[in-house]
């Protein structure tokens, strides 16, 4: 017994040296590599709407030493933590992004759960230590505004309808925030920026505004509402619209007059034109005018009224040649006025008042009429009772009331008339 056991003795010390060998080996590896650890990331921060979940950090640059970064992004469910006895195993986010954030949509975290997110760094195989927050969506992730709204005036009053927040996957919001409610704050568009606004509630999605001045302007904002973690996202864009009433009776009358006026010249410039166009086409197709008898073979020989070219041998045989001549004159002779007639010579008055030719006439005969003195001298019945009058002078006179005007034809000759 006793040389068995002078025999252990030895062994254990040799043990313990080797053991506290590598326990020296070890302290100043991790001493020598000290100096040259990466920092850690540092102000994690998930930005969050409704399900849509993206996790951000800062990180210096100076650290990289001229080397290319990247991230690694992982996460775990914070339960799994306290369970020890099992091996932990990291699911991985974002594997070796040189971007600092992470877009964690795309997990489809449970929304009422609570998740531990780590991040680290790398440059040329060197690490930094993880850097570490807890998220719970249920808790900590942004409301969104109403994914809609619009207005739709009755009368004096004005309904409002509101959709839902809408999660990533296009679903409500209230599956997930059951008691999820609406604040709506409308007011009186005027020039007044101070004008009254006035808020109510509703969980429904149509909301009635009631009691509205009628052919006002009212505009309309609406917030989404979560009170068991105190959510509320931030208001829509503000909505106008003019609410309506009882149109007046003289209002209705004028339009129905613009109405009938309008329609009436309308229709009054139509019935215009079809007519203009029918006119037209009818002078182009059927003419009022005909062609005469005389040019009825240029036409064809279906009947139609619309000639036709005739070729050169046509002309020939249905042609003859025509000589077109100017008119002839016309000489026109006008009985000159009494007064302008030359005073006849060579006739002498007897003692019983007809007529003599003097021996120096030309010895040519001429007839006489006599039918027109009597008006003559009834007419110069004045002149008798002043004195005689020369009976050759009195023949003359009548002899020029009565001659008519006569045509006469240039090619037939002169009618010589002798007195």
């Amino acid at each position: 017994m006793s040389a068995c056991k002078k025999q252990s003795i030895p062994r254990k010390i040799s043990t313990m040296s080797a053991a506290f060998y590598v326990w020296f080996l070890f302290w100043c590896f991790q001493t020598n590599t000290a100096g040259a650890q990466l920092p850690p990331p540092h102000n994690l921060k998930i930005n969050s709407m409704n399900t849509n979940y993206t996790l951000i950090w800062e990180w210096d640059l100076g650290s990289a030493d001229n080397g290319t970064v990247s991230f690694t992004t992982q996460y775990v469910a914070k339960y799994k933590l306290r369970n020890l006895k099992k091996s932990l195993s990291w699911y991985t986010g974002c594997e070796t992004t040189s971007h600092r954030s992470c877009d964690l949509t795309k997990l489809k975290l449970y929304y009422l759960g609570i998740f531990r997110f780590r991040v680290q760094a790398s440059v040329n195989g060197r690490v930094s230590d993880w850097a570490t927050m807890d998220f719970c969506p249920d808790k900590d992730a942004a409301l969104g505004p109403p994914s809609k709204v619009a207005l739709s005036p009755e009368g004096r009053n004005l309904d409002i309808l509101i959709s839902d927040p809408m999660t990533s996957t296009n679903s409500s919001m209230k599956e997930h925030h059951e008691d999820l409610y609406f604040q709506v704050l409308y007011w009186e568009r005027s020039a007044d920026a101070q004008a009254a606004r006035q808020t109510l509630t509703s969980k429904t999605n149509v909301v009635t505004l009631s009691h509205l001045k009628a052919w006002t302007c009212y505009c309309v904002s609406v917030q989404s509402r979560y009170d068991f973690y105190n959510k509320s996202s931030s208001f829509t864009p503000p909505l106008c619209i003019q609410t309506e009433g009882s149109i007046p009776w003289w209002e209705v009358f004028g339009y129905f007059l613009l109405s009938l006026v309008i329609w009436f010249l309308v229709m009054l410039l139509f019935i215009y034109g079809f007519l203009a166009c029918f006119k037209e086409l009818k002078a182009t197709f059927y003419p009022s005018v005909q062609l005469p008898a005389l040019f009825q073979y240029l036409c064809d020989s279906s009947g139609s009224d619309i000639p036709r070219l005739l070729t050169e041998s046509d002309s020939e045989l249905l042609c003859d040649k025509v000589t077109v001549c100017p008119a002839p004159p016309v000489l026109e002779i006008h009985n000159p006025p009494p007064e302008f007639l030359p005073e006849p010579t060579g006739l002498e008055t007897d003692s019983s008042g007809k007529h003599s030719r003097s021996s120096s006439g030309s010895g040519d005969s001429g007839v006489y009429s006599t039918g027109g003195s009597s008006n003559l001298r009834q007419q110069h019945s004045g002149q008798d009772s002043q004195g005689p009058l020369d009976s050759q002078q009195v023949k003359m006179h009548d002899m020029a009331l009565g001659l008519k005007t006569h045509l006469l034809i240039a090619d037939e000759g002169i009618v010589d008339m002798c007195v």
